[in-house]
């Protein structure tokens, strides 16, 4: 394929390639199966790829054929037999016949969770030109005609690191059908996920249920997604835990807080870190200046200004002498070391707290 340029990875039998700033799609034996006439073009999804020409996005199933005219500002890929797409400065639903199943009148439309696609009309929604959700919690984006890619932790909604806040504008939620049954009042929204959807109305945040009833009543400052049936909320300036029936499992007292790893989060009070149980138990004691996640059993915790490595219970097992540490995720030969700093020194240690001489490193 050496008179290819620009050639991408292949998907479902094709790859997208460009000559001359034309692009079309070749098969695996290198022969030309759609011509090079596209200003643009993406690879296919589900039997179909979305490709421009003269400003316009239309559709190609894989012999070419122009299922789905060239009209719209902008295309996604089918997910499911349906996409979103931007007609007019307007975004709304098609599926696979072209036929419109959301009208073209929203100025945000997400993807379909839980049988309801989160729509908007109104406020800011996006600083990027384009953004294309290509793998779970990764989103492509283009600013000026520069490309580049976004991170979200959130895999059911990887459109969330996009589009956070409305300001200004009122979200709701509509059906496979269009039907909008939950209505445009809310001032921000999340997709639904196991039932859920997070909602922000007057500057305080809930959970509603797909009938639109206020499960967790929108009274928090701020409020996380459900993990394992507990999500991290903020009441009056402190942290804590709720269940999905409202109940504080874990008392909202706390400075911050982070999500559940291996059964433990993080939290601060009064300026001191440890990690607290699902229980709200803390585990490990809430004394230290700075702590981390556990990694290969052990956390770096800070103390006193000094450096060291606590394990589960709380036991302290590589002391709190270093002026610097990192996590023990380095692997050299097989085994897996931390890099420390002391008295202007850097070199390794292992798990056991023991120095590492370089030719035992490399």
């Amino acid at each position: 394929m050496s008179n290819y340029y620009n050639i991408g990875l292949f998907s479902e039998g094709l790859v997208r390639a460009r000559i001359d700033n034309k692009y079309g799609f070749v098969d695996k034996n290198n022969k030309v199966v759609i011509d090079f006439k596209y200003d643009e073009a993406k690879p296919f999804h589900n039997g179909l790829a979305p490709v421009q020409l003269n400003g316009k996005w239309g559709y190609v199933d894989k012999t070419g054929l122009e299922v789905i005219p060239f009209k719209y500002d902008y295309a996604h890929y089918f997910s499911k037999g349906l996409v979103p797409v931007k007609l007019n400065g307007k975004w709304g639903v098609i599926n696979k016949d072209g036929k419109e199943i959301i009208p073209c009148k929203y100025d945000y439309v997400g993807e379909f969770y839980d049988g309801l696609a989160r729509v908007s009309i109104g406020g800011a929604q996006s600083k990027y030109d384009e953004q294309e959700c290509f793998d779970e919690g990764f989103v492509y984006v283009e600013l000026n005609g520069k490309p580049g890619i976004k991170f979200t932790d959130r895999l059911t909604d990887c459109d969330v690191c996009i589009y956070e806040e409305l300001d200004g504008g009122k979200c709701g939620f509509v059906d496979i059908n269009g039907v909008e049954v939950i209505p445009l009042k809310y001032d921000n929204a999340k997709s639904f996920y196991d039932e859920l959807a997070q909602v922000k109305l007057n500057g305080k945040y809930g959970f509603i249920d797909k009938t639109d009833k206020e499960v967790i009543p929108l009274k928090y400052d701020e409020i996380e997604s459900f993990e394992e049936g507990l999500a991290q909320a903020k009441l009056n300036g402190k942290w804590g835990f709720i269940d999905k029936t409202d109940k504080e499992v874990i008392p909202l007292k706390y400075d911050e807080i982070e999500s559940f790893e291996e059964g433990l989060s993080k939290a601060k009070l009064n300026g001191k870190w440890g990690f607290i149980d699902k229980t709200g138990k803390e585990v490990i004691p809430l004394k230290y200046d700075e702590i981390e996640s556990f990694e290969e059993g052990l956390s770096k915790a800070k103390l006193n200004a000094k450096w060291g490595f606590i394990d589960k219970t709380g036991k302290v097992i590589i002391d709190f002498k270093y002026d610097l540490v990192d996590s023990f995720s380095r692997r050299l030969i097989e085994v897996k070391l931390a890099e420390v700093k002391l008295n202007g020194e850097v070199f390794y240690i292992n798990k056991k707290g023991k120095r590492i001489k370089s030719k035992e490193v490399y």
